[in-house]
C-alpha cells in the first residue's frame, strides 16, 4: 500500500474510533469519503456472501430446499458465515433470530442457536488496553491478572484478577480495533439492507430500521460505562430481592473499553450436575430466575436481554445472579399493560380481543383488516390452549406463531423481539433443569395477580371486560383466576377484597349489584322463616311454587367468599375492617334500601297468602 493509501485508511481508522454513538450519517461521510477500507472489506463479506447466495439460488432453482434436512443444512451454514466474518455479522444474525415476520422458521432456529463465542485476543493488547484507557499499567492497579481470558466474546474477554486491597475481580477487555470494525461492518449491512428494501417487495418490514436498531443497541454494548451504570441500575432496582446477586461495579477502574466487576464464584443454572454438588434445589432456582424475569418485564420496565447460560451463576448461598448488562432494553407502562392484556386474553381464548392487543402493542398497523387475524390465532392457540396453560409449550406457540407472522401484515417490535429471545432462552434453561417446564404455566399466576392488584384504569377494564360475557358474570373465569393468582407468593387479599368493593360500587357494577341484592333478599329472608318457625309453629307459611329452590340456589355473595378462601391468608373476619368504608358508597345505601323494599315486598305477599287462604 502506498503511503497516501495507508494514510487515508488511517484517517479512517482514527475518525470512527472517535464515534461514542451510533450515527449512520457521519459513518457513511468517513467511508465513502476514504473508500479504500470499504472496498477491502467489501472483497471480504461480499465475495462469501455472494457465494452463498449463489448456493442457495441453485438450490431454490432445483427444488431442493423443499427438503427440509437439507434446507436446514443451508441455513446452519448461513449461520456459520455470519461467526466468520466478524462482530457485526453475528450480532445481525442475533436480531434476525427473533424476527419471525422476516425470516422463515428454519432459518430462524439456526440463528437462534448463534454462538456469540470467538477465540481470545493477545494478552499484551489487551494490556495495552487497560494502560491507554486507565492512565496505569495493569501492575499498578492489580496485584495480579490473570494472562489468559477465562472467556471471549465477540466484544471482548474476560480475565480474573486481584486488586491490591485483597478483593477479586472479573475484568472485562474490548477487542482491539473493535469500534472500527463494527463501524465499518454495520455501513456494509446497512447498504445491503437499503438495496434489499428497494429491490425486494415481498419484504415488508424495514430492513434498515432494523440494522439501525441494531448499531444503536451495538454501541451501547461496546460502552462499558453505560453496561456499569446498568449494572447499577440493575442492581438497585432488585436490593430487595434477597435471591438475587449483582456483582459490584469498581467505577474508579472502569472506562469505554475496560470494565472492573466483582469476581462471584458459582456454576451455570445448566451444570446440573455442579448445581447438585451445591447442594441446591435447581427447581427453586428456576422459579427465581422467572419471578426475577417478570418483575423486569412487567414491573420496572428494564429488563436483562441476554440471559444465556453464561450469564445466570447458581450460588453456594441459594442466591441466583445475573451477570453482563451490555445488552439491557425498557419497556414502556402502556407495552408492559398490553403485554398483561394479550396474556389474559389468550388464555381465555378472546382472539377477536386479542388481534386489537397486537394492534396496541405495535404488531399491526390500525389500517389492517384484522377479520383473519382472529382466526388465524385461534387456529394455532386453540389446540395448544386445550390443555390448560400449564401445559402450554412457548417455543411450540412461537414457532408457529413466527409461521403466521411471516405470512400476514405483522411488523414485529424491536422491544418485543429482545422479550421473546429473553424468555425463550430462559424456558430453555429451565428445560434443561425440569423436562417439562413450562414459562407460561409458571408466569400466569403472576400475570393473574397483576391483573387483579394492578390500578391502572386499562387493566381495571381488562378485568371486567374477562369476567363478564355477554352480561353475564362468569364465576368460573374469577375462580380460575384467584387460583392462579394464589399461586403466586405475597398476593394481598386486602387489594383484592379493596377491588371487588370497588367495582361491585361502581357504574360497570350494576349487574352485579342486582345478584348480590337478590341474593341477600333470599338470604335474610330464608334466616327470618326459620327463625319464626323455631317461635312459632302455629304460622301456618305456604311456599308458592319455586320459592324453595330459589332459596337453596348458591348465591354469588357465597360464590365470592368461596373464591376468596382459596387465597392464603383468609380469615372471616377480613370483611368486617371494610364495613366503615363500604356504608360511605352511594351505591352500597342504595342496596340497603333495595334489600329493605324487597324483604318487606315478599313479607306483604307472605302474609296476604297466609290472610286469604282458607
Amino acid at each position: 500500500m502506498n503511503k497516501i493509501g495507508f494514510e487515508n485508511e488511517l484517517s479512517d481508522f482514527i475518525e470512527a474510533s472517535g464515534l461514542l454513538e451510533y450515527d449512520p450519517v457521519k459513518i457513511s461521510k468517513i467511508y465513502k469519503g476514504h473508500p479504500i477500507r470499504l472496498f477491502k472489506r467489501l472483497w471480504q463479506t461480499l465475495i462469501p456472501i455472494g457465494i452463498y447466495l449463489l448456493k442457495v439460488g441453485i438450490d431454490y432453482i432445483l427444488g431442493i430446499l423443499n427438503d427440509k434436512e437439507k434446507a436446514r443444512k443451508r441455513a446452519k451454514e448461513f449461520s456459520e458465515l455470519l461467526v466468520k466474518l466478524g462482530p457485526a455479522f453475528i450480532k445481525a444474525g442475533q436480531a434476525l433470530s427473533t424476527r419471525p415476520d422476516i425470516i422463515p422458521g428454519i432459518l430462524l432456529d439456526e440463528l437462534s442457536e448463534l454462538q456469540d463465542q470467538l477465540p481470545g485476543f493477545d494478552s499484551k493488547l489487551a494490556m495495552a488496553c487497560i494502560k491507554d484507557d486507565l492512565n496505569r499499567s495493569h501492575k499498578e492497579i492489580f496485584e495480579y491478572l490473570e494472562e489468559e481470558p477465562i472467556s471471549a466474546a465477540s466484544l471482548g474477554q474476560v480475565h480474573k484478577g486481584r486488586l491490591k486491597s485483597g478483593e477479586e475481580v472479573a475484568v472485562k477487555i474490548q477487542r482491539p480495533g473493535l469500534r472500527e470494525q463494527i463501524t465499518l461492518d454495520l455501513y456494509i449491512v446497512r447498504s445491503i439492507a437499503q438495496w434489499l428494501n428497494r429491490n425486494i417487495k415481498l419484504i415488508r418490514s424495514d430492513l434498515v430500521a432494523l440494522i439501525d436498531e441494531l448499531g444503536k443497541r451495538v454501541f451501547e454494548e461496546m460502552d462499558y460505562l453505560n453496561e456499569a451504570d446498568n449494572a447499577i441500575r440493575f442492581k438497585n432496582l432488585h436490593s430487595h430481592n434477597k435471591n438475587i446477586a449483582i456483582p459490584k461495579i469498581y467505577m474508579n477502574i472502569t472506562s469505554r473499553r475496560v470494565l472492573t466487576m466483582e469476581w462471584i464464584e458459582g456454576v451455570k443454572l445448566t451444570d446440573i450436575e455442579a448445581v447438585k454438588a451445591l447442594g441446591i434445589d435447581r427447581e427453586k432456582m428456576i422459579d427465581i430466575g422467572v419471578n426475577c424475569s417478570l418483575q423486569q418485564l412487567l414491573e420496572h420496565g428494564f429488563f436483562h436481554a441476554d440471559p444465556h447460560p453464561g450469564n445466570l451463576l447458581a450460588l453456594r448461598d441459594g442466591r441466583l445472579c445475573y451477570l453482563d448488562f451490555g445488552m439491557m432494553s425498557k419497556i414502556t407502562n402502556e407495552s408492559r399493560t398490553g403485554l398483561i392484556e394479550a396474556v389474559v386474553h389468550l388464555v381465555n381464548k378472546n382472539f377477536d380481543r386479542l388481534s386489537k392487543d397486537f394492534v396496541k402493542l405495535g404488531f399491526l398497523s390500525e389500517e389492517v383488516d384484522l377479520k383473519n387475524i382472529g382466526p388465524a390465532f385461534e387456529k394455532v392457540f386453540s389446540q395448544a390452549l386445550s390443555k390448560g396453560v400449564d401445559k402450554l409449550d412457548f417455543k411450540n406457540v412461537t414457532d408457529d406463531m413466527s409461521g403466521v407472522m411471516y405470512k400476514l401484515p405483522f411488523k414485529v417490535p424491536p422491544y418485543y423481539a429482545l422479550i421473546i429471545r429473553s424468555l425463550i432462552t430462559l424456558e430453555g434453561i429451565a428445560l434443561s433443569v425440569k423436562p417439562d417446564f413450562k414459562i407460561l404455566g409458571a408466569a400466569y399466576p403472576y400475570f393473574a395477580r397483576r391483573l387483579m392488584e394492578d390500578p391502572d384504569p386499562q387493566l381495571r377494564q381488562s378485568l371486567k371486560d374477562m369476567l363478564f360475557d355477554g352480561g353475564e358474570f362468569q364465576w368460573s373465569r374469577l375462580d380460575e383466576l384467584v387460583t392462579s393468582a394464589s399461586n403466586e407468593q405475597g398476593l394481598d387479599l386486602n387489594i383484592i377484597i379493596d377491588q371487588v368493593c370497588e367495582f361491585l360500587f361502581s357504574d360497570n357494577g350494576f349487574l352485579i349489584r342486582k345478584k348480590v341484592v337478590s341474593a341477600l333478599i333470599n338470604k335474610i329472608d330464608l334466616i327470618g322463616i326459620n327463625t319464626i318457625k323455631k317461635i312459632s309453629t302455629k304460622i301456618k307459611i305456604r311456599k308458592s311454587k319455586g320459592t324453595t329452590k330459589e332459596l337453596e340456589k348458591r348465591e354469588p355473595i357465597k360464590e365470592t367468599i368461596k373464591i376468596l378462601q382459596k387465597i392464603p391468608g383468609y380469615k372471616h373476619g377480613i370483611f368486617l375492617n371494610k364495613i366503615p368504608k363500604i356504608i360511605k358508597e352511594k351505591n352500597a345505601r342504595i342496596m340497603g334500601f333495595q334489600i329493605a323494599k324487597g324483604l318487606a315486598e315478599r313479607n306483604y305477599q307472605r302474609f296476604v297468602r297466609v290472610t286469604v287462604s282458607p
